[in-house]
């Protein structure tokens, strides 16, 4: 009895966290969610459309529970990058499943382990980079750019292996800045987006992939510029929220 009353309560503890967000956050969900159904009924009904549409509209609600600093993130992003590495496995964009692990090891599960601490423990204490992180970043970011596009387009038939190689590059290295709570992420967030929405989009023309992607990665994107004015990971959004600068 006292085991399936904590499961409710963890239940019911989880559904809460899709409240409170800052107000923009519930727009632009439902905003992608209607042009993901667009996306998806004027299109043929394919697995990897159907698997794309439950991905896009997951993971929409993970990078929003992100901006929130909502734990919910965790489940919801294990669940999207599921779909995802289907979807990049299905496309050949084989850089873009690394990146899925990636976000999985570095923001879902440390998320999930920690269960409702992450909350309080995030936005209580975010930091942001000096000199010497910026450089740390720039430099891992380009190291991983050529080394990665260099090995994928080696050893494998990814058509696409240096526009694939910079989205991942510069994804794993926002995915181990949000993990350090650095709020300096949003910029690499911000260029993840616009590359992603590069190669989906090239990956679409080529008839290698849905619309959905495409239009997941523009979603993106105005998350990380929505971020910067109401999330909790900078001052401006703090403020209103009352919390304690950074």
């Amino acid at each position: 009895m006292e085991q399936t009353t904590n499961k409710q309560n963890y239940f019911k503890w989880l559904l809460g966290q899709l409240k409170g967000w800052p107000q923009q956050n519930y727009y632009l969900f439902f905003f992608s969610l209607g042009c993901q159904i667009m996306t998806l009924v004027s299109n043929p009904i394919t697995p990897v459309a159907i698997i794309t549409f439950i991905g896009t509209t997951l993971g929409v609600l993970c990078v929003l529970a992100i901006n929130a600093t909502k734990a919910i993130n965790g489940i919801l992003g294990l669940i999207s990058a599921a779909c995802f590495i289907y979807a990049g496995l299905s496309a050949k964009n084989y850089l873009s499943i690394f990146e899925q692990v990636a976000y999985v090891l570095t923001l879902d599960l440390p998320v999930i382990l920690a269960v409702r601490s992450w909350n309080d423990d995030t936005k209580n204490h975010l930091r942001k980079f000096g000199g010497k992180q910026w450089l740390i970043a720039i430099v891992g970011t380009l190291l991983v750019y050529v080394i990665s596009g260099y090995l994928i387009g080696k050893f494998t038939n990814d058509p696409r292996p240096w526009i694939d190689a910079i989205s991942f590059a510069i994804s794993l290295t926002a995915g181990i800045m949000c993990f350090m709570r650095y709020n300096n992420q949003y910029f690499w967030w911000l260029a993840s987006g616009i590359f992603q929405l590069i190669l989906w989009g090239i990956t679409y023309v080529q008839g290698d992939a849905t619309l959905a992607m495409a239009v997941n990665s523009s979603i993106y994107v105005i998350n990380d510029i929505l971020a910067f004015t109401v999330s909790p990971w900078f001052n401006r959004g703090r403020k209103k929220m009352e919390l304690k600068g950074i």
